[in-house]
């Protein structure tokens, strides 16, 4: 599966990237985040649980920051295991551009694969879900980022 988009977000590039790299913002944001604990300073380990069409499932995994280029760029890139539900691996290219004095372009690229009992449900449900949850997830986060800046400035 493959996915890219962009998001405009209300705040200066330093404050998304300090986002991006707060545990406590994301795990906020990242639907059926359930733990999300920083174990170095480009290593997370995540419990996600989802619903993929019939298919409940709780993924355990890691998370590594590579590539890094603060506060530009970074390679997120995970991998996680739903026991007898399946897995899930991939990675995503993250770019934060200046969008006028107060504002930032966030683009992503997503390359992700899933494999098992969960792949079997076909790449359209799996695809709209991602669609779905990518959506949630910057919905959430352009809010948080939203919240820290007027907690910044106040």
């Amino acid at each position: 599966m493959d996915m890219n988009g962009s998001e405009r977000i209300e705040a200066p590039v330093q404050t998304v990237w300090q986002a991006l790299n707060d545990p406590d913002i994301l795990r906020q944001c990242i639907p059926g985040c359930e733990t999300l604990e920083k174990t170095s300073d480009t290593e997370m380990t995540a419990t996600v649980a989802l619903k993929v069409g019939p298919v409940k499932a709780r993924f355990q995994g890691t998370v590594q920051l590579l590539n890094l280029d603060p506060p530009h760029s970074y390679t997120i890139s995970g991998e996680g295991k739903g026991g007898m539900v399946g897995f899930a691996k991939g990675g995503a290219d993250v770019a934060l551009t200046e969008d006028g004095p107060d504002a930032t372009l966030l683009t992503y690229v997503v390359k992700a694969e899933v494999g098992g009992k969960i792949a079997q449900l076909g790449s359209r449900l799996i695809d709209s879900t991602a669609k779905k949850l990518a959506a949630q997830f910057f919905a959430d986060f352009t809010q948080k980022v939203a919240r820290v800046r007027e907690e910044i400035a106040s």
